[in-house]
Parts: structure tokens; sequence; C-alpha cells
């Protein structure tokens, strides 16, 4: 595989400035920073498409163009499940196939499964707050593993950092029984080290002569508020994610996998039932959201839309599914 290392300078400088914005890692997941719980033996699985795409992005916090990269896209299709263990622990898997395209310049595309994702989902409080509604707190641990073994030094076009991670996330819900609702939650990202194709790098002025790559953990929150109720769902949503160092992309040079990415994400979320072919528990899902503010990262737009289905799974030894009355 072509390293972006061994590129000649023409084609470097196309590099210069772009980073991708992975849809996975800016666009938050459907259900892992909401106030959702699965009851016991419940269970909602669905999939998801992304598209993702940017043609200017901050260069630091210079904003800015690049023709010779023209437009990065980057697509996602995403399997989700979320299994209910018991009425206050969630099992959730996230399983992504990524690809991504400039439409510019001598970059080729890339694909291939990313990162899979494991979360472990538990309610801690659940209780009447006021004869209005019922505040939540939810705590989560999170792992990520890198599926397969593609390149990471290779942006804008890699499909991932190819970084194993572990996060502790923290959710705040309020749910009034007439259907509206507030969330706030916020997560720590720890990363492992990268290791490159090339056994010396040179980021933040500093010349490395190793493979390893220290990579900065990552804070993340996202406030939203909406209405939900009877598996309709309006939400408006606000993101912002904070890299906890690594450098700015310098002038006239290629992006750099350990380098500082921070932004903030406006969005709006929209899930409506579907109640055909006798499934009560289907549901189509469409979310949009933008990038209005960042740093080392492309000022993309994401559209995501899906399918959900929520059902019941049998006790051990039945063979009787059901779906959700």
């Amino acid at each position: 595989m072509l390293s972006a290392r061994r590129l000649p300078f023409r084609a470097r400088a196309a590099l210069c400035g772009a980073l991708m914005l992975l849809p996975l890692a800016a666009a938050r997941s459907q259900m892992i920073d909401d106030g959702i719980m699965m009851s016991k033996q419940q269970y909602c699985a669905g999939d998801m498409y992304t598209h993702d795409q940017w043609t200017s992005y901050w260069e630091g916090t210079y904003k800015r163009q690049n023709g010779n990269i023209g437009t990065v896209t980057t697509q996602t299709n995403l399997f989700y499940a979320d299994l209910g263990i018991t009425d206050r622990l969630n099992l959730i898997i996230e399983v992504p196939k990524v690809w991504t395209h400039a439409s510019q310049g001598v970059l080729h595309d890339m694909d291939g499964f990313q990162d899979l994702m494991l979360a472990a989902k538990i309610r801690l409080l659940n209780r009447p707050v006021t004869k209005y509604g019922r505040l939540s707190f939810i705590v989560e641990g999170i792992a990520t593993i890198p599926m397969t073994d593609y390149e990471p030094d290779f942006e804008p076009l890699s499909i991932g950092t190819h970084s194993k991670s572990i996060a502790e996330r923290t959710t705040v819900n309020y749910q009034s029984h007439a259907g509206w609702f507030v969330n706030a939650s916020a997560a720590y990202t720890w990363r492992r080290h990268v290791t490159l194709d090339q056994p010396y790098y040179y980021t933040e002025g500093q010349f490395f002569d190793t493979s390893f790559v220290q990579m900065p953990n990552v804070f993340n929150y996202i406030a939203s508020a909406g209405y939900y109720k009877h598996d309709w769902k309006v939400e408006l949503t606000f993101s912002q994610q904070n890299t906890q160092g690594g450098g700015d992309i310098r002038p006239q040079d290629f992006p750099f996998v350990s380098n500082r990415v921070n932004y903030t994400r406006p969005g709006i979320n929209v899930m409506v039932p579907i109640k055909k072919f006798h499934l009560n528990g289907l549901s189509a899902m469409v979310d949009y959201s933008q990038v209005d503010y960042g740093r080392n990262v492309g000022q993309s737009f994401t559209v995501t839309t899906g399918l959900l289905y929520t059902g019941h799974y049998p006790l051990p030894g039945s063979n009787k599914w059901s779906k959700r009355p």
C-alpha cells in the first residue's frame, strides 16, 4: 500500500492542510449517548448509512481550500445492535465499513472495515422528579478495536487512526411524561499508540526515530433536547470535541495521524415508526449535522439514514421470538 510519506512533492502538496473527518468519530451514534435503555430481553438492531463530505477545511485555525484534492467524501455503512441484559444493563456493538474518495488529485480511494466498538451501558439512577417526568443517570464503558490492518498514515483518505481505545461516558437525561426531554452526555477517550509503516516521522517541530506514535486523548460532549414518545423522535443536538494534545498541520505539509482535531457540530435527528409489513418495532431515522468551527478538520456536512428494529429475544431454551408489543 502506498504511504503518504512516500508520495512525490506534488502529491504531498495536495495533502497540505487536509484532514478527513470520519463520520463515526464526528457524528454520534444513534443510541450511544442518549437516555434510552432497552428493557430486559429487549433488543434494537439496525443498519445505518452515513454520507460525509467537505471541501473547505482548517489548517490549524486557518480556513482554506485545496483544489488538488477537491471534495473529500466518506461513506460508512454501520451495523448497530443494542441488547437488554437487564433493565439497567445494555450491551452495544457497532461494526462499520468505510469508503473514502477525493474528487481531484492522485490519491487513491480506500475502503475496508474500520473499528469494532463494544460498549456496556449501565443506568445507575431512574427516578421521578416532581410529577412531570423522570431523571436518569447512565454510565458507559466503551472499547474500540481495529478490525483490519488498514493504514492510518494516509490522510485525508485513511479510513481511521488504527488506534485501540477505551472510553468512559456519562449521560444525564430528563424525560417528561408528555414526551419532551433534555439530554447531556460527556466522554473521555484514552487512545493507544499507533504503529506506522516507516521507522521515523516528524511532527510538532520534532523528529522521532521510531515507528510508534503516541496518540492524544480526546474529550467530547453533546447536549440535546427534543420530543420522544411512541417511537416518534425529533431532537436538536450540539456536540464539541477537544483533543488533549497533538500538533497542528504545518503550512505546505500533509496531515499527521496524531494531529489535534477539534470541532463544534450542531445537528438534528428525526426517527419515525413504520407500521407496515406487520413489524410494529420498525423505525426509520435520519440525522443531519455540520461542522461550523474546527481545527485541523474539514468543514463537513453529514447525513445519516437508517432502519432500526426493536423486539424481544427469548429466554434460554426457548425457540420463540416475538415482536415488541
